[in-house]
């Protein structure tokens, strides 16, 4: 399980206000990608909406989907071709495993979030980085990294939120200024061989596997049967024995087995619509305690193991049914097996050439007051429909 809940008490992490650092910084986004991600290419479209929302000093939300660990670089590049300085809001864990990373990333632009529960320094930082409209604001509203090249997932409500708790701030200014969200499409492609870039991956989870290699398959076949061969695994171990039915149903079927219990102790019985929405609820109740120290050795190993099924019920989520057979590029097999070897190690080897296609979608006003009587919050709505529609067409 990767270190994204830590038991140590939060403190937050303000935005930084200086322009030396984070211009420096920006400089060597580009060498990082490069070196630590394998990108080789950058390429940007409609650059032209977001320089008109900088012309016309609106306050700027920019929502990028989250596909790979990358993201985060790719937008300090994007604001560096730009000519702008970009505060991004990201989960407060990152600024817990050291100080020197601590102090990298609030000199970036980075402000923390406590992600397990209310933040209001956070959001009221957030809104005030769009009211005063002198740097735009970086969100990522799926709230994880999915990777997922050619889907979207989910998006977090928050994201509406705090765009409309700011444009009522602005609309009372005199002059009366605007908030809008820039949907930011991030597409990666892969450029080299991907039968020869996997080979050593795929062996090595073989051999985990206690399998021989099996080179007599198809890619395809290969990687196919080793995701089945860790989904019976893991209902061995939780479930007793391999179970029948679809690869949805049986992943569905394992993720309620883990969280069900879970939200009937902690949550009354309460579910959020999606997975990601159910574990970050469970673990605002469970880590308090931890944090507090209060609660004896052996509650302390209870609750660890809790949210290390949370963890796995999560990743399991992010597995988009038939996400590879439906379309077996290059790109979804090469996520699927960094997400076979990340939920094995935490860790994922850097695959190389890849490049990368950044789409900066028109702006989306945002209204001071929402419609009640609509469904769905309309912002959130444009949101999502403009990712969609860009991560689909940005081939």
């Amino acid at each position: 399980m990767q270190q994204v809940v830590l038991d140590k008490p939060y403190v937050f992490s303000p935005p930084y206000p200086g322009r030396t650092w984070p211009k420096l910084l920006q400089q060597v986004a580009r060498r990082h990608l490069r070196r630590s991600y394998g990108l080789t290419e950058f390429e940007v479209s409609g650059m032209e909406h977001l320089e008109g929302s900088l012309k016309a000093r609106h306050g700027i939300l920019l929502a990028p989907n989250h596909c790979r660990p990358a993201d985060p670089f790719v937008v300090l590049e994007l604001a560096r071709q730009a000519g702008v300085i970009v505060h991004t809001m990201a989960s407060a864990h990152l600024f817990m495993h050291s100080r020197l990373q601590a102090w990298l990333l609030r000199r970036a632009g980075v402000f923390s979030v406590y992600r397990e529960g209310m933040d209001r320094q956070a959001i009221a930082a957030a809104v005030e980085i769009l009211r005063a409209a002198q740097r735009p604001l970086v969100i990522f509203p799926e709230g994880v990294v999915t990777r997922s090249n050619d889907r979207l997932n989910a998006l977090m409500e928050g994201t509406a939120f705090i765009a409309r708790s700011a444009a009522k701030k602005r609309a009372e200014e005199s002059p009366a200024g605007k908030v809008v969200i820039h949907p930011v499409a991030l597409k990666y492609l892969f450029h080299g061989d991907i039968q020869a870039a996997l080979e050593p991956t795929l062996e090595e989870l073989e051999t985990r596997l206690a399998w021989r290699p099996q080179r007599q398959l198809p890619l395809l076949d290969r990687i196919t049967k080793i995701g089945t061969g860790l989904l019976s695994l893991k209902e061995i171990e939780f479930l007793g024995e391999p179970h029948n039915g679809t690869v949805p149903e049986r992943v569905d079927r394992l993720v309620n087995h883990l969280l069900v219990p879970l939200e009937q102790e902690w949550l009354k019985g309460h579910a959020d619509d999606t997975v990601v929405g159910r574990v970050k609820k469970l673990r605002s109740a469970v880590l308090p305690g931890l944090i507090d120290k209060e609660i004896a050795p052996a509650e302390r190993d209870r609750r660890w193991q809790q949210l290390a099924d949370m963890y796995l019920a999560q990743q399991l989520s992010l597995y988009p049914p038939d996400y590879l057979r439906s379309q077996p590029s290059p790109e979804r097999m090469l996520e699927t097996v960094e997400r076979f070897e990340e939920d094995l190690t935490d860790k994922c080897r850097v695959y190389r050439p890849m490049a990368v296609k950044v789409r900066i979608g028109q702006a989306i006003p945002v209204s001071p007051t929402r419609d009640r009587s609509a469904a769905e919050d309309p912002a959130m709505s444009a949101l999502e429909q403009q990712l969609h529609d860009m991560i689909a067409g940005g081939k």
